[in-house]
């Protein structure tokens, strides 16, 4: 197979060799529509605007986004983005999560016990050096040299720039850039709402509209112990949007598969989705069980509940997005076409005809494992805290004895950062939680996979689920940070030699979860990889430079307008008000999830009630651009993401503006509530730059 010489500056969506609609695409920074910016809205952005926007967003953790909002690292994310963290910082005498926290001088700010925010600095094209000598490699042998050459790549990065890398795969394989970080890992919350009104009707108002909603938190990022300087912030305005307005939306969505191949898709409906929506429907009946014995109970597993809750109405949707067959008619067409492209020149035939081929016979292989893969390893099938401590301090033990490029991916140098602030982190660990959750994992376990499964077998040792989760919960030491640096430092021996009982219980199951790990990644993803990269030049041939790749977690920039939309035959406004959420609580009698917090009901009288409160936008947006600013062409903040409406779910997979929105908090309802309801002024006024 040839290998294509074209430089892959974009590549197109799967649906057209146009934007289907003006407003699509979560672009990177470096490859923005300007064209059609100019043409629609009449405004390009500069080169000195770009970098302030790129360098005022923030990356939170594993899955949220924020945003510097004043020169002294103050920064502004949801409250469900901070909530691991505000629930970390509570006690039983001191429950952030439903009674909310500000810090009115620096001092009283609460530092976190772990929190990393990454700023994307640089962006280096690093496609060539990563496939390398990977032209007539099998697939599996071709995924161990690029993550090789990555790693290398990482590591010379690191030591020549101080910053943290990491390389990113765009367009499914086509192309790769390395990203430069500058991360910030002493992070101190400063303010937080009460859960009642950051999370206003809870569940079952989750992903609908009209939506009232207070879902902001303020943290600060700290260097040597003192505020960072921070002189890309995005400035604050104090009017917020108007209808019509043109908005953008610097964050990091999680992950689409708009490239996917149908076949695909049907793998993610019947296989994928169903065991995630399994998982969660049992945790979440366990966690409301553990969380009606007692009111430290529910406190402890609050934030737990809310994550899973919150995943399992997502992926419910999503699921009936794959659903209709419209949406499965439309890839279906769109895939007939690029074949047909194939197919009708000999030497794309030659080049690509097989990708279609090769992934679909994939997919048909990993069904017959892949739940095994899920329940084993994949980290939404956890068993608990103290197990995933356990596991990472064994495989830690083991990897970092290799050389840097034949690791594990999470434990190449460049990551050991990360993976020692997470097993480090003085984050409280409730045993008592984590015990119910280890039993609850063990019998989800033996449910999926059946009871004379080896693995499953291995797992309960001939016990109950009970009685092993109280035997190596009460037999760690890992509560202790002492005790895991120590492990950890200790490298293999002090793992040999470790009397612990979940260090021996993770040593044991390391083996069969190593060895399902190993076999996805030769017959699946190195498989998949191969042929999305191939698919991927054949669209650009069929339609030249283009769009957006995929979201990866990275940075991106994406377009839209204030704009409401018309549902069963009544008009939705864009924007909702205080007067809205007054007027929704009383519907149903201030009775919980519409229960207002005892201060907001005390101070109703000091608020302006036709201030904004909650509205939409028709940018594209996806799980992880939770925290991510709304701002208008002078680069000031109108609002903060917060969610998208039921409608948007099925964006994982196809976008459209018809219906799908996303929701935000409003600029000018933020300060409100800091003056009038939280006596916040002074957070308030730094916000305002005064």
């Amino acid at each position: 197979m040839r290998q294509s010489t074209i430089v892959l500056s974009g590549i197109v969506m799967l649906l057209t060799n146009t934007l289907a609609h003006a407003d699509e695409g979560m672009w990177p920074l470096n490859h923005l529509p300007t064209q059609t910016l100019q043409k629609k809205y009449g405004f390009t952005p500069d080169e000195a605007w770009l970098k302030h926007v790129q360098r005022a967003s923030v990356r939170v953790g594993e899955g949220g986004s924020a945003s510097f909002v004043s020169p002294d690292g103050l920064l502004m994310t949801n409250h469900h983005v901070a909530s691991d963290v505000i629930a970390d910082l509570s006690d039983e005498k001191h429950d952030y999560i439903k009674d909310g926290f500000y810090a009115p001088t620096r001092d009283k700010e609460l530092k976190c016990p772990h929190l990393e925010l990454d700023v994307l600095m640089e962006i280096e094209p690093v496609t060539d050096r990563v496939n390398a000598g990977t032209e007539k490699m099998s697939p599996a042998d071709a995924l161990a040299a690029r993550k090789k050459a990555k790693a290398e790549i990482e590591k010379e990065a690191k030591e020549r720039t101080g910053l943290q890398p990491q390389v990113v795969e765009l367009y499914n394989g086509a192309r790769y850039d390395l990203y430069l970080y500058k991360r910030y890992t002493d992070v101190r919350l400063v303010f937080a709402p009460e859960s009642e009104i950051a999370f206003f009707g809870g569940d079952p108002e989750n992903f609908e509209y009209p939506r009232f909603n207070l879902d902001v938190s303020f943290l600060r990022a700290y260097e040597d112990g003192k505020p960072a300087k921070t002189p890309d912030y995005l400035k604050w305005s104090a009017t917020g949007p108007k209808d019509g307005e043109l908005t953008f939306i610097s964050g990091h969505p999680g992950r689409t598969q708009r490239l996917y191949t149908v076949d695909h898709l049907r793998f993610l409906r019947d296989v994928h989705i169903p065991l995630i929506l399994n998982a969660y429907n049992q945790r979440e009946v366990a966690l409301m069980l553990f969380s009606q014995r007692s009111a430290e109970q529910k406190r402890i597993a609050k934030d737990d509940l809310f994550g899973i809750q919150n995943g399992r109405k997502a992926y419910g949707g999503i699921l009936a997005g794959l659903l209709d067959a419209k949406l499965m008619d439309l890839k279906e067409r769109a895939e007939k076409e690029l074949r047909a492209f194939i197919d009708e020149d000999a030497a794309r035939a030659k080049e690509y005809g097989e990708a279609f081929d090769k992934l679909s016979a994939a997919l048909n292989n990993v069904r017959s494992f892949y739940a095994e893969y899920f329940l084993i390893e994949n980290r939404r099938a956890g068993l608990c805290r103290l197990f995933s401590i356990a596991s990472k301090l064994v495989r830690a033990a083991e990897e970092k004895a290799k050389p840097d490029g034949e690791r594990l991916e999470e434990y190449r140098d460049a990551n050991l950062p990360s993976l020692e602030g997470d097993l480090f982190s003085a984050a409280p660990i409730y045993p008592e939680l984590d015990q119910y959750k280890l039993e609850d994992s063990l019998i989800r376990l033996g449910r999926a996979l059946g009871g004379d499964h080896p693995y499953v077998q291995a797992a309960f040792g001939g016990k109950s689920a009970a009685a092993l989760a109280a035997e190596l919960v009460g037999g760690t030491k890992l509560l202790d940070v002492a005790v895991r640096k120590k492990l950890y430092e200790g490298g293999s021996a002090a793992i040999a030699e470790s009397k612990d009982a979940m260090i021996r219980y993770a040593a044991e199951l390391d083996p069969p979860a190593r060895k399902i790990r190993k076999r996805y990644e030769d017959e699946f993803e190195s498989i998949e990889k191969d042929a999305y990269a191939e698919l991927a030049k054949a669209r650009f041939e069929k339609y030249g430079q283009t769009v957006y790749p995929d979201a990866t977690f990275t940075l991106r920039l994406a377009i839209g307008t204030v704009k409401g939309y018309e549902e069963a035959g009544r008009k939705i406004p864009p924007m909702t008000s205080y007067a809205g959420l007054y007027d929704l609580a009383a519907k149903h009698e201030n009775t919980d999830p519409y229960h207002l917090p005892k201060r907001w009901e005390e101070r109703k009288d000091k608020l302006d009630l036709s201030v904004p409160f909650n509205f939409v936008t028709t940018n594209d947006i996806i799980g992880g651009n939770s925290g991510s600013p709304i701002f208008n062409r002078k680069a000031e903040v109108v609002g903060i993401v917060f969610d998208g409406n039921i409608h948007g779910l099925i964006w994982d997979f196809q976008f459209s503006d018809e219906l799908g929105r996303a929701v935000g908090v409003h600029s000018q309802a933020i300060i409100e509530a800091l003056r009038k309801v939280y006596d916040a002024g002074a957070l308030a006024d730094e916000i305002l730059g005064k």
